[in-house]
């Protein structure tokens, strides 16, 4: 009867350890960040998740189509991930390329303060709008157009 006890002490202690993660999505999915860096970095969903996250509030999303909008995003911030990268110092673009292969170069003044955004508000984006997730590029410093969702590969470009 003891061990019986131990053991369901044991799993109930585990379900509560288990249940105090990030309580991301359990989502298949990978950045890469390459180019001229010196330390190639290949992350995945729960890699990001698990890093430390910032807040971009009240940041205006200008739409090519439609109405702009005031959103707010949570996600990891692009500097500490070229850091960790070994991008060098004097990079200029990036190239941003979607899970679709679409791609598109962005300066590094538009690179500003840009966040691999894995939340939009207090939701993640893998699970509120998977057609736009599970990760997206935001740069508060351009237009929305210029964000990529579906985010799968970062080129740094000298």
């Amino acid at each position: 009867m003891r061990k019986t006890g131990f053991v369901i002490v044991f799993l109930l202690l585990s379900m509560l350890v288990a249940g105090c993660g990030s309580g991301a999505p359990d989502v298949d999915w990978e950045l890469n960040i390459g180019g001229a860096v010196n330390n190639p970095l290949t992350l995945s969903f729960d890699d990001l998740a698990k890093m430390e996250q910032v807040d971009l509030n009240d940041i205006l999303m200008e739409k090519s189509t439609g109405d702009d909008v005031i959103t707010s995003w949570s996600g990891v911030p692009v500097a500490g991930l070229f850091e960790d990268a070994g991008a060098p110092a004097d990079w200029s673009t990036v190239t941003a390329v979607a899970g679709d292969g679409y791609a598109i170069e962005i300066t590094r003044d538009e690179m500003q303060d840009a966040i691999v955004a894995l939340k939009e508000g207090e939701e993640w984006i893998a699970t509120a709008d998977p057609d736009h997730g599970p990760i997206r590029l935001v740069c508060p410093h351009s237009p929305g157009n210029r964000w990529v969702f579906q985010l799968q590969e970062i080129q740094i470009n000298q």
